[in-house]
């Protein structure tokens, strides 16, 4: 059985996802609403992080509390999951982040690799790839392939926007990473582009095109 896919069916992320999608939405807030989104689908992936004790002393007395007892690196595919991992920062300023240069050829729907960093043993116990959109499934099937080939030793990844038919390729590449989306879309196009989508969210996010 593969992992879990979870899919959010919470009602800020569907009225962001709204905003997101809307063609008259400005970068501004186009990244104030990946922000947000972003945020919402990170408590989610970490639902089930360790923990570990540590003690507290607060205005009144000391007490025993808990704080995370892993080190969790992000990985946002470049360009467009920086929004995402900044929006994490906020919430985790302790987590790594690891950046992967990954674009898709457009004659062939493949993922390129032109950057990365990555020593050859990142210092990670879970390994979070950002990437807005999951079309094809080939960039994040290729970060991931990266971070295991690199020993890490939990991965997930986090999306905004997928396709079946990416969700089903991550799948069968790898079983064993959840998946975390803000939801599912009907196709791929013919050029690749997820339906009804947003457009490239790349562009979307910093005003190119």
């Amino acid at each position: 059985m593969p992992a879990p896919v979870h899919v959010s069916t919470h009602p800020l992320i569907q009225d962001k996802l709204a905003k997101l999608r809307a063609t008259g939405t400005k970068p501004p807030e186009f990244r104030a609403l990946v922000a947000g989104i972003s945020r919402e689908l990170f408590f989610e992936a970490t639902r089930d992080v360790a923990l570990r004790p540590v003690v507290v002393t607060t205005p009144l007395t000391s007490t025993t509390c808990h704080e995370v007892g892993e080190k969790i690196g992000l990985v946002p595919v470049l360009r467009a999951g920086l929004g995402m991992a900044d929006a994490m920062l906020e919430a985790l300023p302790e987590a790594a982040v690891w950046h992967l240069g990954l674009y898709r050829d457009h004659a062939t729907l493949k993922p390129v690799t032109y950057y990365n960093k990555l020593p050859a043993k990142p210092n990670m116990d879970l390994g979070i790839v950002l990437d807005p959109m999951l079309a094809t499934g080939g960039s994040a099937i290729a970060a991931l392939d990266i971070l295991k080939a690199a020993g890490t030793p939990k991965v997930k990844f986090i999306g905004i926007l997928a396709a079946p038919e990416g969700v089903r390729a991550l799948q069968e590449a790898h079983p064993d990473v959840p998946l975390y989306l803000g939801a599912v879309d009907s196709h791929l196009n013919e050029v690749g582009y997820i339906v009804p989508g947003l457009g490239d969210a790349g562009d979307r996010q910093f005003g190119t095109s």
